[in-house]
């Protein structure tokens, strides 16, 4: 029988977080026991997928001290165990971790979990380190992006989670590297953020879309759309392609401003939030996805997108920059790949993408799809991952 695995979030659903129900229902298909916990429930819209797992989730906002304090009173033979990190790490207050760890291990005594399984390397990773130690079970963690890299993480203690965890989780070759040097007897693996290729397949229903270019993602500094609005108004007008834009964040109204100081109120549209439904739906009938990442002044960036591998397995061209994950994922043969930054270099993918004609970018979208199903299926992620966790 294979392991009971508690996963432990920040907070769930999120709906940029896709990869996280994507992960778990991968799991349960091998035959494991996924059991959902989270500090608080995320307000706002989720994926109607995430919301069924919702419903089975648990929250730490829902117990209270009576539910710490019997955990606490059947582990006082292993308590030592846990302490011995939370003295040492400095991101969180003490009291804080311990009364977390104290509910997290009530749950996963009550519910039989063999191992824990965080996201995101901050309060998660610690309180997971705690509450596994103290039960005596295997404990794991998947960095992902600002946890790891962005102001004010503490790389003393992430080199000191990256000691105390059975395995990390790096979504990349760059993270993974970074991570070892840190902790260079640290564990840790590769494995992407993988997505459901029968969800996201190349049939085009409805109206298709073929002369515009799409974007996905949260309208924040690191999705580089500052970049990709400068970067549209270079290219000569008779070639320039029109773009929508899916998604919001703190920078929409700067962005729609941009937008039309540069004068391209005619070629991009604000489409704001869309589910991952309205993606598998519509964005077969696009062009290209567009997806320029570039670093955030406080160091946050995009690690492992998951938007990319979506238009992979849509069997569409990725317009990108080289970095982190994504030089990983996008090929000459799949798509194109600039400096982050680099408008003069993204315009002028632009611009091949909109005169490109339609029987090679179909050949780059397929093997985009190829690629996506050889290396980047949840399927094949989650099997890696399971094998790890069973090792422990």
């Amino acid at each position: 029988m294979k392991k009971t695995i508690a996963y432990l979030v920040p907070a769930f659903p999120v709906l940029s977080e896709t990869f996280i129900g994507t992960e778990i229902r991968a799991m349960e298909s091998l035959g494991h026991r996924v059991v959902p916990i989270a500090f608080r429930r995320h307000p706002g819209p989720a994926q109607a997928s995430d919301q069924r797992l919702a419903v089975r989730t648990w929250y730490l906002s829902d117990l209270g001290p009576a539910d710490a304090a019997e955990a606490l009173g059947g582990l006082r033979p292993s308590l030592m165990r846990g302490l011995g990190f939370a003295l040492r790490q400095r991101d969180l207050p003490r009291a804080a971790l311990l009364y977390s760890a104290a509910r997290v291990a009530a749950v996963m005594r009550y519910e039989g979990c063999t191992h824990l399984h965080a996201h995101f390397a901050q309060a998660s990773t610690a309180t997971a380190i705690v509450a596994a130690r103290w039960l005596g079970i295997g404990v794991s963690f998947a960095g992902h992006g600002r946890d790891v890299y962005a102001a004010p993480a503490t790389p003393a203690d992430l080199a000191l989670k990256l000691d105390r965890v059975d395995f990390a989780v790096a979504v990349c070759e760059d993270m993974r590297r970074d991570f070892t040097a840190l902790a260079p007897r640290a564990r840790v693996g590769v494995l992407y953020c993988g997505v459901d290729p029968r969800t996201f397949a190349p049939v085009v229903s409805g109206a298709a879309d073929a002369d515009r270019l799409l974007f996905i993602g949260r309208l924040r500094e690191t999705k580089g759309v500052e970049d990709l609005l400068e970067a549209l108004a270079l290219v000569p007008a008779a070639h320039r392609p029109r773009l929508d834009l899916v998604g919001d964040g703190p920078l929409r109204e700067a962005l729609q401003a941009r937008c039309t100081r540069l004068g391209l109120d005619d070629w991009v549209e604000f489409l704001g939030v869309r589910p991952a439904e309205w993606l598998a739906r519509h964005g077969p009938g696009y062009r290209a996805l567009v997806a320029p990442f570039r670093i955030a002044a406080d160091g946050d960036r995009d690690t492992d997108p998951v938007v990319v591998k979506e238009a992979m397995a849509m069997a569409l061209p990725v317009v990108t920059t080289m970095l982190m994950g994504c030089k990983e994922m996008v090929t000459d043969e799949t798509g194109w790949r600039v400096a982050p930054g680099d408008r003069a270099a993204l315009a002028r993918a632009l611009e091949t993408v909109a005169t490109m004609a339609p029987l090679r970018l179909a050949a780059m979208g397929q093997a985009g799809r190829r690629r996506l199903l050889e290396l980047f299926t949840a399927e094949r992620q989650a099997r890696a991952l399971s094998a790890l966790v069973e090792e422990v």
